[in-house]
């Protein structure tokens, strides 16, 4: 009789849990398991299954890399203080392990992974390409040319090449064909597990609201330095909560991107300030979400606001990421 349940619970979409054996006799997990299934549902014990909606089959990251800047609009040292070219380095093999990882957990999700240059020396290019190379990445060179006449003159040249690869990374999202669109700045490292969860979190929280959303991989100090109310939400395995202001590197989907364009394409013809001036009016209207704890660490001065995630290893990581 037991196996006939089973089967018919199975047929009509239905999970069992078992809380005696600590299983899930329909899905033959032990339910310390992992008990999603990627693009059908998401379930969390003990808030249940949530169908999943919004799903993702394709993921374009787009990382935007300086290797020569160390911080373009600010006269101090990185936690570390190497020089700029070893930050992005171990960021990319920080963002390569992490979708390999979450590759190996989801097969059938389709990943591309370009890298816009800005101007990097022949020698900190050679590391990037061999790299690059090695995990099927495409190396693109900014275009300084093409947005001379579009973007406000500058006080500096590395102002202009900020928002000159910020708007380029928006335009190639723009053409590109995908669901999700990872925008990435060259200064952070990402934990192994980073994409698994933001795929997998995006899925079930779009899928809730059964609208698209915005995702924050990092934790920033700011968010806790008044007292905000926000909404905390569960996650894939762990909690989110909801923010209203980012810096440039933040998951989306192709059709918010198209939405927003406006504010997208106004974001890159000045420096405003706060910079991402015209990102934030976007999370008025919309969700934008960021982990508890984080997933990726903005590694800036040890004192910024903008910077390092509270709870983190951070010398770990960097050891972990380095070639």
């Amino acid at each position: 009789m037991k196996k006939i349940f089973i089967k018919i619970a199975r047929l009509l979409g239905y999970e069992i849990i078992d809380q005696n054996n600590f299983t899930s006799p329909t899905l033959n997990k032990e339910l310390n398991e992992n008990l999603s299934i990627i693009n059908k549902k998401s379930i969390v014990l003990p808030l249940g299954e949530v169908k999943i909606i919004k799903k993702v089959k394709s993921v374009l990251v787009i990382l935007r890399m300086n290797t020569e800047v160390q911080i373009w609009d600010q006269n101090k040292k990185r936690l570390f203080e190497q020089p700029k070219v070893e930050y992005s380095i171990r960021s990319l093999n920080s963002l390569i392990k992490s979708t390999k990882f979450c590759k190996s957990k989801y097969p059938k999700i389709k990943f591309k992974i370009i890298v816009i240059d800005d101007s990097s020396k022949d020698k900190n290019l050679i590391k990037i390409k061999k790299l690059s190379k090695d995990n099927n990445i495409d190396i693109v060179k900014l275009n300084h040319n093409k947005y001379i006449s579009i973007i406000k003159k500058q006080k500096t040249k590395e102002t202009f090449s900020n928002l000159a690869s910020l708007l380029q990374s928006f335009e190639m999202g723009k053409t590109e064909d995908s669901d999700l669109l990872f925008f990435v700045e060259d200064d952070y490292l990402h934990f192994e597990s980073m994409m698994e969860e933001m795929i997998a979190t995006y899925e079930r929280i779009a899928s809730q609201l059964e609208r698209d959303i915005f995702m924050c991989p990092s934790d920033y100090p700011y968010l806790y330095t008044n007292n905000k109310k926000t909404n905390i939400l569960i996650g894939s395995k762990r909690h989110w909560q909801t923010i209203d202001r980012t810096l440039c590197t933040f998951l989306t989907s192709k059709e918010l991107l198209k939405k927003y364009w406006k504010n997208f394409y106004q974001t890159c013809l000045d420096r405003h300030d706060p910079f991402e001036k015209y990102l934030n009016k976007m999370y008025k209207n919309e969700i934008c979400i960021s982990p508890l704890k984080s997933l990726s660490l903005h590694l800036t001065n040890v004192n910024s606001d903008y910077g390092l995630a509270p709870f983190i290893d951070y010398k770990k990581l960097w050891k972990e990421n380095k070639l």
